[in-house]
């Protein structure tokens, strides 16, 4: 049996030395910048080789192998606090600069003790002391080892943590065996063989793991979050660890027998891969984070800390960070460990409608999503819906009818937040169902009414610097017309003395032909007011009179018609009631919007057919079609166009003028098919030909 662990030994640390000195070699090759993480890191790595390669050839048990062990451990924490130093965002807690300093101390007490082992050898007495002093501080060194790796792992900034996952990982694992080693050495009084055996093929292993790490982080980065300090819950996690251990290996030591090694060996290994199972899981720590609240702590939630995440996610936007809505979102799931969440918000005409999403893509929510009483029911009520305790019809408080049946009706959906300023309703956010289920206690719907207030405040903040932005932007615009209006009075002034000085020198043949060049100079100028005012030359509109549709819209074509192909499916023969120029400039919009979204070969249709007591007149294009966040977000939202050096008010124009004429505008869109804009304008004629009331008024 021995000398099977001596091969496997033998081989395994040969193997690791190998693999860890590949690596050191491939880290010093590597075409990087060069900078105290990269260092330190091929200095621990050459370490860890040299540790693998001393076992290998005189033993784990050599004092040359406990010295490189030593200076393997001081490789890797050096390297870890490079690592900490070097991260972006905060300064380390002092606690966390003590336990490196008291760990470089215990260092240093190891390779002391270490060196009177040869001095106490003819001493039994002394020589048992110092070997048990030497394990006691191997013992300590593993436990705040494994400290500093999940405080540096926890403070890390949740969107760079990818980068020093397996790291950490890595490390984890080699000083919870040692940790393991260690302990059971100390309980036993017995050297455990065949652990020491497995460190080489468990290091190889772990050289792979750190090889794909330099890959996903070349330059080793990381941020350090600005909500996180330095907790001992790690520390009382491995103390109740080593206590368990403890008793069970003591218990198996009592028990003794041919198995109690056996037995021994493989709860080391169990709980190792246990641990490596259940820690990374988010059920698992979702769960643990519930039940260590509940048993442990008075309240749910560390105010101070939810507070400062919650802030910083929707007041601190980064350069890749989520648009605003979505961070809201984020902010109050994150309160409740909600994996996703929807954000909706009134329109324009007070119905609520979906804004935007996070992490929910599947659910389906309806162009109407909510009933004529939802509104009603939060703004009277504040009351946060738990739709389990809706469904089984135990929530008195709760309108039913306030309710869609979409959300009562899916599974997922698990609290509806109101979000309500001022006695105003400003949005509701529906949350997915948490890892781990379970009910809302007071704490829970307490810290949702003041986040929600506190989102209102921020979403009706929103609303009022776009309508300041939107009113900015119209002052610029009217600073701009001033300007027109300045070229214009400007050309009038040139025509009228040209025209007063052409009765005394009508005759005058170089008169003649100043007058000419006057003449072209002006229409060229004039030509490009006409341009910049295409949009608004419709000053004194027309009053509303009975229409043909059809000889307006074949006019429309033949004018287009040289630009793009243009066709007619189905043009009925109705007449509405409406400015023929407000119309046709309506129309002029819609199509030269379809010209621009369509490829040349791509015809657009305009049809007009009767939709009960209106007339549906039909733009149908074949393009590159819109989204509908952005047909709802942005299409008519005035000087905001996609176009290169578009005004972005031809969309927001064409409805407004539909509107002043008792119409409206619908739009339907999908992106890479095309576009439908569908122009609604009430006919000149019942069906009995009787006259609707606004044209007898009229």
């Amino acid at each position: 049996m021995e000398s099977i662990l001596d091969y496997i030994s033998l081989f395994g640390h040969g193997l690791a030395a190998a693999l860890f000195g590949a690596l050191a070699i491939w880290q010093f090759q590597r075409k990087v910048e060069r900078n105290d993480k990269h260092i330190w890191l091929i200095v621990a790595i050459a370490l860890t080789s040299f540790w693998a390669l001393t076992i290998a050839v005189e033993g784990s048990l050599s004092p040359i192998s406990r010295f490189s062990e030593t200076l393997r451990n001081f490789g890797w924490l050096a390297f870890m606090f490079i690592l900490l130093r070097a991260g972006e965002g905060r300064d380390e807690p002092k606690t966390v600069n003590v336990i490196y300093a008291a760990l470089i101390f215990v260092l240093v007490g190891q390779t002391l003790v270490d060196s009177l082992l040869p001095a106490f050898s003819g001493s039994p007495r002394l020589e048992e002391v110092t070997l048990y002093t030497s394990l006691v501080l191997r013992m300590i060194f593993a436990v705040g080892a494994l400290v500093l790796v999940h405080n540096l792992y926890s403070i890390t900034a949740p969107e760079t943590r990818w980068g020093i996952r397996l790291p950490m990982a890595a490390l984890a694992a080699i000083w919870t065996y040692d940790l393991n080693l260690y302990t059971i050495t100390y309980l036993t009084q017995q050297i455990p063989i065949e652990l020491h055996a497995m460190r080489g093929p468990m290091m190889a292993v772990i050289a792979p793991i750190l090889v794909l790490a330099s890959i996903r982080n070349t330059e080793w980065t990381l941020k350090l979050s600005r909500s996180v300090a330095f907790r001992s819950l790690s520390l009382v996690a491995i103390g109740s660890y080593l206590l368990m251990m403890i008793v069970i290996a003591t218990a198996l030591q009592i028990i003794g027998g041919d198995y109690a090694r056996l037995a021994q060996i493989s709860f080391l290994f169990g709980t190792t891969i246990g641990a490596l199972l259940l820690l990374p899981s988010g059920r698992f720590r979702a769960w643990l984070k519930v039940k260590v609240t509940k048993n442990f702590f008075q309240h749910r939630y560390d105010y101070r800390s939810e507070w400062i995440r919650f802030t910083d996610t929707i007041g601190r936007p980064g350069a890749d960070s989520a648009p605003f809505h979505e961070r809201v979102i984020k902010a109050i799931a994150d309160i409740t460990d909600s994996p996703a969440g929807l954000l909706l918000m009134p329109d324009e005409a007070g119905q609520l409608v979906l804004q935007s999403r996070w992490n929910w893509s599947m659910i389906e929510v309806p162009a109407r999503a909510c009933t004529a009483r939802t509104t009603a029911f939060f703004e009277d009520t504040g009351h946060i819906v738990e739709f389990d305790t809706l469904r089984a019809g135990q929530d008195e408080k709760c309108d039913a009818s306030a309710i869609p049946d979409w959300m009562k009706s899916d599974p997922r959906a698990w609290v509806a937040v109101p979000l309500v300023h001022f006695d105003r309703l400003a949005g509701v956010m529906l949350l997915a169902r948490p890892r781990v289920n379970r009910t809302l206690d007071w704490e829970d719907l307490d810290m949702l009414r003041v986040v929600g207030r506190q989102v209102a405040s921020y979403l009706a903040e929103s609303r009022s610097q776009e309508s300041l932005s939107e009113v900015q932007r119209f002052d610029e615009f009217n600073r701009r017309m001033a300007f027109i209006m300045h070229d214009i009075k400007n050309l009038v002034s040139q025509l009228s003395l040209l025209a007063g000085n052409a009765k005394r020198h009508a005759d005058n043949p170089e008169f003649q032909a100043d007058m000419i060049d006057t003449l072209q100079d002006s229409a060229r100028k004039m030509n490009g007011l006409l341009e910049r005012l295409s949009q608004h030359n419709k000053a004194n509109p027309e009053e509303p009179k009975p229409v043909r549709i059809a000889d307006l819209i074949q006019a429309t074509i033949e004018k287009k018609r040289l630009l793009h192909s243009l066709e007619s499916a189905q043009i009925e023969d109705l007449t509405i009631f409406a400015d023929p120029a407000r119309v046709e400039q309506i129309l002029g919009h819609l199509i030269q919007n379809a010209i621009d979204a369509s490829a040349e070969n791509e015809p657009i249709t305009i049809n007009a057919r009767r939709r009960d007591l209106s007339v549906a007149i039909e733009v149908c294009d074949q393009g590159t079609g819109m989204s509908n966040e952005f047909i709802r977000s942005q299409l008519f939202k005035p000087f905001a166009s996609t176009k290169q050096g578009g005004f972005g008010i031809g969309a927001y124009e064409a409805r407004e003028l539909a509107r002043a004429m008792n119409g409206r505008l619908e739009v339907e869109s999908t992106e890479g098919v095309g576009s439908r804009f569908t122009l609604i304008l009430p006919l000149a004629k019942h069906l009995s030909g009787e006259t609707p009331a606004d044209e007898r008024a009229a």
